[in-house]
């Protein structure tokens, strides 16, 4: 039973997946959040096309009046409809309710910010090779991705949360997960490397430098230059550490699945392993994989990572890639010498993120987490990278 009163207007609600679809239309929206002010701050609704407002629950509550209600609402930016969000669509439907009561425009989030956290999107990328299918998770910004060859699919990165879909996006495809592949020991997000092969009978496999990091499981690895075999196609290993020392990409055709080394605004932050003591010998590292590990691919490559940040802007047709050639000429390392290089990404790398010292040990197997444990501990933005942007 829930704790919060019953509006006493009727409450329209809007899913999740609408959401996600107006933005990623690019229609704007109009979005109240009534969750306490950390709350907000630290995890929230973001993109182009939305304009969130702040107003928490506690002040609604206040607000008995119609008049005080319209005072309220408008405190909140943008025109039109109002979308009411809180952590699990419970407040949010009551202030619904009284905007609703007051003859405002509204409508609820169902299931808040965990439904907007269980939203994927998927679309399949351009180029030469297998067929390479993102999966875009818009809560936090993590990109993984199925690789389809034939009758014989692989996963890049995958979500403990979205394990589930890609069983289904494989069947749709005729094809059968073979291999499951992490890039690293993901420090943002509980990987479903083990459920997914578990599940499918697929091989588990993750860099050798990560199994070495104590990893519990029974894994197969992998080192720079192995390849792969899926189907009638292949993914070569290609070692870029800097990240984490197994920091490993994937080359699938012209596509390579960059994972945590290189974004379309920036790169990655070198701290999650080793702390701040070891942070400048793995951005050293991280700028040698930049700009010697990948001199081997030309302009053409298309890079797909395995995170995008707040601002970021998809291609036109919404996936989150670029070439190598655009990525050599809009960011900045590229064109650095090493020492600059490390003495910008130290002076940059943002707050840890939550939890993911938990989040680590999970992916490790040091720390077994059932599903909704695994879903409430990654709860929140990636902080992957070293800034918000390189190209500024």
């Amino acid at each position: 039973m829930s704790d919060y009163p019953e509006p006493d207007a009727p409450v329209d609600s809007r899913s999740p997946d609408w959401l996600a679809d107006r933005l990623a239309a690019g229609d704007p929206v109009r979005l109240l959040d009534v969750r306490n002010r950390d709350e907000f701050e630290d995890w929230r609704i973001t993109g182009q096309p939305v304009e969130p407002t702040l107003v928490p629950y506690m002040q609604w509550l206040q607000a008995d009046a119609q008049d005080t209600v319209a005072d309220r609402a408008a405190e909140i930016d943008g025109q039109g409809p109002i979308t009411v969000v809180c952590g699990k669509g419970e407040a949010s439907a009551y202030v619904a309710g009284l905007l609703t009561e007051a003859g405002i425009d509204a409508h609820n989030l169902e299931d808040g910010m965990d439904g907007w956290a269980r939203v994927d999107r998927t679309l399949e990328l351009p180029g030469e090779g297998p067929t390479v299918v993102q999966f875009q998770r818009p809560a936090s910004g993590c990109l993984s991705y199925l690789v389809v060859a034939g009758d014989e699919a692989a996963v890049i990165d995958p979500l403990r949360a979205f394990t589930d879909r890609y069983v289904d996006a494989a069947t749709d495809r005729d094809a059968e997960i073979t291999t499951v592949v992490d890039t690293h020991v993901h420090a943002d997000h509980v990987s479903g490397l083990r459920e997914l092969a578990a599940e499918t009978g697929a091989t588990p496999v993750l860099p050798r430098l990560s199994v070495q990091r104590g990893v519990e499981s029974d894994v197969a690895t992998v080192v720079d230059g192995e390849e792969l075999q899926v189907g009638d196609a292949t993914l070569r290993a290609v070692h870029l550490p800097g990240h984490t020392t197994g920091m490993t990409a994937f080359a699938a055709g012209d596509v390579l699945l960059s994972g945590d080394s290189l974004f379309l605004e920036s790169v990655a932050r070198p701290d999650l392993q080793r702390g701040e003591g070891g942070a400048e010998a793995l951005a050293a590292q991280l700028y040698e994989s930049l700009t010697e590990r990948l001199a081997d691919f030309d302009d053409d490559t298309l890079v797909a990572p395995g995170h995008y940040g707040e601002g970021t802007d998809p291609a036109a047709d919404g996936a989150f890639v670029a070439t190598l050639g655009d990525l050599r000429e809009r960011l900045p390392v590229f064109g650095m010498e090493r020492t600059e290089f490390t003495a910008r990404i130290m002076r940059d790398i943002p707050p840890q993120p939550d939890n993911f010292e938990r989040i680590v040990a999970a992916n490790l197997g040091l720390e077994r987490l059932d599903d909704d444990a695994a879903f409430e501990v990654e709860l929140g933005p990636n902080n992957c990278a070293a800034t918000p942007s390189l190209g500024e």
